[in-house]
């Protein structure tokens, strides 16, 4: 099990397009992996659920990651909060 606190850079945090990002990213592991937010912790390959937190620009997010491909996705998750949303 792989838990890493990040904080989201991009504009406008993890809602609508950044959101569908992040669990198209979350989907294409086999790894169950989740976001927890002050106390509350949603399915990170679920839509409803990531757009339910409300995660904003400059916010910590926990990711706890449990599976056989946990070191693959936390990588990526990293590469798409600390890069890739920000260039878009």
């Amino acid at each position: 099990m792989i838990t890493k606190e990040l904080t989201i850079k991009n504009e406008i945090g993890l809602h609508a397009r950044p959101a569908a990002l992040f669990v198209q990213t979350a989907n294409k592991f086999l790894s169950d992996i989740m976001i927890k937010k002050a106390g509350k912790t949603v399915n990170a390959k679920s839509i409803m659920g990531v757009m339910a937190m409300g995660i904003s620009k400059g916010e910590m997010i926990e990711i706890i990651i449990d599976g056989p491909d946990e070191e693959n996705a936390i990588s990526a998750i990293e590469d798409l909060i600390n890069v890739k949303l920000l260039e878009s």
